[in-house]
């Protein structure tokens, strides 16, 4: 029997090509996605394409009301800093980080992992190509390691977990081409904090602009943006 893993997902580039990186390791994926007051449920629909399109044993939506305590631009009625140059998206936290989001997901991950008995979870953070959030840090998610193994009856009762970040030091472009090597369909992904009412990507806030980098690195179109 293949081992289980938690992978959360939010259907974006770096969760869905760590998604596929999971089940290429051979392991039973259970996709957990989270419904927290963001901005649009585009990225939610995303998740639902991605976890099927890579074969997802399960596919949970976890509801927690992140926009009631606000103070970002992803879940309160703030500016989407837009057109940013890379210096300037790697100086600093940015309003579009959500108040400890990786704690409160990786948590209610980790409660999932508990109950369907899987010592490992998947997260796709990132501390080369990304914005500066202080959840995205291999000392934070080393820590969070050691609070689970602490603070939950499998870890005491000896079966650790483990927190596996495989993108954590690739560049965008390595991303986007270990994705393609696994068969990732980009097209199914969606990355942007503030789309367009189509539902298009907006092509200059933070996460489209780390997109871009990472096609433009790769040598490959973006799918989003060529079709």
């Amino acid at each position: 029997m293949a081992p289980r893993a938690v992978v959360l997902l939010s259907g974006g580039l770096d969760s869905t090509t760590t998604l596929a990186v999971a089940v290429s390791k051979g392991y039973e994926a259970y996709a957990i996605s989270f419904d927290y007051g963001q901005r649009h449920r585009i990225e939610l629909e995303a998740s639902h394409r991605a976890a099927k399109s890579l074969g997802a044993r399960k596919h949970l939506i976890v509801s927690v009301d992140l926009g009631a305590i606000g103070a970002s631009a992803l879940t309160a009625d703030l500016h989407v800093p837009k057109a940013r140059s890379m210096a300037e998206i790697a100086e600093g936290i940015p309003v579009t980080y959500v108040p400890a989001r990786n704690t409160v997901f990786l948590s209610l991950a980790l409660a999932w992992a508990e109950a369907v008995s899987a010592a490992d979870i998947f997260i796709g953070i990132n501390a080369l190509d990304y914005s500066g959030y202080p959840d995205c840090r291999p000392e934070f998610i080393r820590a969070f390691e050691e609070t689970a193994n602490l603070g939950t009856k499998a870890g005491v009762e000896g079966r650790r977990f483990r927190i596996h970040t495989p993108l954590i030091s690739m560049t965008k472009g390595e991303i986007v081409r270990r994705g393609l090597e696994l068969g990732v369909d980009y097209s199914i992904t969606h990355s942007c904090y503030d789309p367009l009412p189509d539902g298009k990507p907006c092509g200059s806030c933070d996460s489209c602009l780390l997109r871009r980098k990472g096609f433009e690195e790769a040598g490959v179109a973006d799918p989003l943006i060529s079709s």
